[in-house]
Order: structure tokens, then C-alpha cells, then sequence
């Protein structure tokens, strides 16, 4: 949403204090809405949510990163980037909060172009 590196990396360092360390963290890729006060702004670079996605991996080794909102407007090889980074988790279905997500049979055939595998409840649909 338009914060600064140093502001994202500071994040994470504040989630390091939390004991225990969070179970899950979300890793979104900002998507600007029209008809909103940020719809202009403009994305993260690919790679700096790739390096993101790699210190929170580096700071939380047993927690789940989440790979999350945005990835509609990623390609399959930056969310294959992202996965390599560090991300171990998705948000599956056809819509988030209020933003489309790419729906469970592309999900299910990135993750298995990648020789990934499903688990929990994603891995019934």
C-alpha cells in the first residue's frame, strides 16, 4: 500500500517479538481496487515480495507463510518464485475478503506442476 522497505522489514521485526511466534503469516501482493482511495498505487516489484517472502521464512522457520491476496495478478513463475522463497501455504477458493483469487483447479495444477502437494481441506476440492 505504498510502505517503504524499511516499514515492511519493521513489521516483521515487530513479529518477531510476539512468544510464540505467529502460526500463520500472510504474505499479500497489494491489488488496487478502482473506485478506491489507492487505486493508483502501484505494486510491489515481483522480487521484493519474493524477498520478503524469504526473511519471513528466514525469521518464523516453523510458521506458515502465506502465500495470500493478489496472487490473480502474479504469474504462475512468481508464485513459483515465492514458493522456492519460503511461502509453504495458500489461500484457495474463488474469492477472498473482496478481492478474485485464482480458484482451486489452478491452484491444484500449480502445486502440482511444482511437485507440491495439498493438504487439509483445500486437498478435497
Amino acid at each position: 500500500m505504498g510502505e517503504t522497505v524499511d516499514q515492511r522489514i519493521h513489521f516483521l521485526q515487530e513479529l518477531t517479538e510476539l512468544e510464540p511466534a505467529p502460526e500463520s503469516i500472510p504474505i499479500n501482493q497489494f491489488v488496487a481496487v478502482d473506485g478506491t482511495p489507492l487505486a493508483d498505487v502501484d505494486p510491489l516489484p515481483p522480487l521484493e515480495l519474493v524477498r520478503m517472502i524469504a526473511t519471513a521464512r528466514i525469521l518464523f522457520p516453523k510458521s506458515r507463510i502465506r502465500l495470500s491476496a493478489g496472487r490473480t495478478q502474479m504469474s504462475d513463475e512468481l508464485q513459483a518464485l515465492c514458493f522456492f522463497a519460503g511461502a509453504n501455504s495458500i489461500f484457495t477458493g474463488e474469492k477472498l475478503l473482496t478481492t478474485p483469487n485464482p480458484g482451486g483447479n489452478h491452484d491444484h495444477w500449480l502445486l502440482n506442476a511444482l511437485g507440491m502437494r495439498v493438504e487439509g481441506a483445500a486437498a478435497r476440492v
